[in-house]
């Protein structure tokens, strides 16, 4: 099995699901069907874990600007958190189908709010089944808890950073989109107003990150990204600000330090209808 810093696999969480300290999230989820994730998880988990949705636990409300999955207000997410009886020493484990997109999702706002002990099941659920392990349909109940919420703002960037780098062609970060290339070469846009990529933009598809389901090594991970400066800070972003997030945690696997999320992403840039895009190679 492929050692990460950021993960763990199916037979370390079988090994630890009756740890008294630790929780297991369920982030399935399926973009164009939202209930879809629910219903899975109400069919069969992972014994004890709670489910978390993407759009009502993981993100906050749609507005004109922001991107399709904004953030979720600090406190909205704070009293999701204690009421699955999560405080600031428990070590969370999240899980999705095996895309790996929606616990990543969740991981990157558990480091954002400050949490130190949270990690992704490599593979999935699909790995958890496959490896024989046991499930269960019924819905656990854990004591509320207190949770102190400490941002990591270093782990995000504003949409006026991203907007100067793009307009100005200033250089001060790398922007990477996490989109399949037929999406930022403008080939297709299946979601979003317009067609394209945010300007200078470069394309490091996320699902390149994977095989099989399983976030790929370190070293593989790296030979994706030795076209970029180590020392140059990074800004990710995708459709909406949930598949780049895959991508932040490959870059920060690779050894990249200054890696941050513009989590309106695409979405939020072609809100502000006087923002240019590119195609193609431009």
């Amino acid at each position: 099995m492929v050692s990460l810093q950021n993960h763990v696999d199916a037979e370390w969480l079988s090994e630890h699901l009756g740890d008294e300290n630790t929780r297991v999230i369920d982030c399935r989820f399926k973009l164009g069907s939202p209930d879809e994730g629910r219903l899975l998880f109400d069919r069969s988990h992972i014994p004890g874990a709670i489910y978390f949705d993407l759009e009502k636990d993981l993100s906050g409300s749609v507005g004109e600007h922001g991107g399709r999955h904004p953030l979720p207000e600090t406190i909205q997410f704070n009293e999701r958190l204690q009421d699955a009886g999560i405080d600031n020493e428990t070590t969370v484990i999240v899980y999705d189908g095996k895309e790996g997109a929606f616990a990543s999702r969740l991981w990157w706002l558990l480091k954002y709010v400050g949490h130190e002990k949270v990690y992704i099941l490599n593979g999935g659920f699909d790995a958890w089944e496959k490896s024989g392990y046991p499930t269960e349909d019924s819905v656990p109940h854990y004591p509320k808890t207190n949770y102190t919420i400490k941002k990591n703002r270093d782990m995000l960037a504003s949409y006026e950073e991203v907007k100067d780098i793009a307009l100005k062609g200033t250089g001060s970060a790398i922007l990477i989109d996490s989109r399949e290339s037929k999406r930022y070469l403008g080939i297709e846009e299946p979601i979003d107003r317009i067609p394209g990529h945010i300007p200078t933009a470069v394309n490091k598809p996320w699902m390149e990150g994977f095989e099989n389901g399983y976030f790929k090594s370190r070293a593989d991970q790296e030979k994706r990204f030795t076209d970029l400066d180590h020392n140059q800070p990074i800004i990710v972003y995708c459709g909406s600000g949930v598949t780049a997030t895959p991508n932040y945690i490959a870059l920060k696997e690779a050894g990249f330090k200054n890696v941050r999320l513009y989590a309106g992403s695409y979405s939020d840039w072609v809100s502000y209808k006087e923002n240019p895009v590119s195609f193609k190679s431009e």
